[in-house]
């Protein structure tokens, strides 16, 4: 396998600059990223976007609920978005290019989600429960968005795809609100740090594994509860019933494996699994504009994700 060109070219860079997060506490770690982050001064037009407070089971949460850049022509989908970050870090800000893009490629309502971040905010599973909450409360408020009943699908990057996978696993166990789809970028979906995608790339590709380790050790800190399926998605005895995914995978990233495993593991479940998968990719990469894999990688997912709506089964 072999990087993308652009990435090959400023992988020692980024590697290099990535912060050592696993020698900090979670609210120092969190500083440092938030410091280095610069917003978009033009940043992608949508029809509307704007903040908004629910009720959340551990106090207010905040929600960012993007509407897309296109004619109005009835009810649409409406993705639930939880941002990566490791369970620490990120924000709405830092996935706000993320969830414009995605509102206007997919034709849909944003709901993006300002969870709990581990530790001092709160740890597992306080933020898979924001997000599922989230997720009830876009299911009831869908038809003042926008949205479609029938189309309500979750999503998320990274540890966000971990907490949209469990928020999918908790609406299925709970009953409710029914689902369309699933949308899992690159998921932290279990705590196996001795993976071959780990030992292969687990140093040098960007996001190492000492601080996908310290992740783990921020949200879900005993070690026993990593087996939980509302912790480790892939540790769940029964995934059946759930709705149909698209995953997308990147080659140079320690979590490939897991990723993948939790795809097939879908599939042998019955779930009708799309795979997107960008050798050349590193962990993150859809969360950087200004390589040509990242708008490739935004479209061929969309067009998964529409597909999926439209014919209500993601392609085999």
């Amino acid at each position: 396998m072999s990087l993308d060109p652009q990435i090959a070219g400023m992988i020692e860079a980024l590697d290099a600059g990535f912060p050592p997060v696993h020698t900090m506490a979670g609210p120092e770690a969190r500083a440092v990223i938030r410091g280095r982050f610069t917003p978009n001064p033009n940043p992608e037009p949508v029809a509307d976007v704007g903040d908004r407070t629910i009720t959340g089971p551990g106090g207010d949460l905040t929600v960012r609920i993007y509407r897309p850049n296109a004619p109005d022509d009835g009810p649409m989908p409406t993705l639930v978005y939880a941002h990566g970050g490791g369970w620490v870090f990120c924000d709405l800000d830092s996935h706000d290019g993320l969830c414009r893009d995605f509102a206007n490629r997919l034709t849909a309502v944003v709901v993006s989600v300002h969870y709990r971040r581990a530790p001092d905010e709160g740890r597992w599973p306080g933020a898979a429960e924001d997000v599922y909450a989230a997720t009830v409360w876009a299911a009831a408020n869908i038809t003042e968005l926008g949205g479609d009943p029938d189309q309500l699908l979750v999503g998320g990057d990274s540890a966000g795809g971990n907490l949209a996978a469990v928020a999918a696993l908790m609406a299925r166990d709970r009953g409710a609100p029914g689902m369309a789809g699933q949308l899992l970028l690159y998921p932290m979906i279990a705590a196996d740090f001795d993976t071959p995608s780990y030992r292969q790339f687990g140093r040098g590709y960007y996001n190492p594994r000492p601080a996908l380790q310290w992740y783990w050790d921020q949200y879900v800190p005993d070690v026993a509860d990593r087996t939980h399926p509302y912790a480790s998605p892939l540790h769940a005895d029964d995934l059946s019933g759930l709705s149909p995914t698209v995953v997308v995978l990147a080659g140079h990233d320690p979590l490939h494996d897991e990723g993948l495993a939790y795809a097939d593991a879908l599939q042998r479940a019955g779930v009708a699994v799309t795979q997107c998968f960008f050798e050349g990719g590193v962990h993150g990469f859809m969360t950087m504009p200004m390589l040509d894999l990242c708008g490739r990688a935004r479209a061929q997912a969309c067009a998964a994700v529409s597909e999926l709506v439209v014919s209500g089964a993601a392609s085999p």
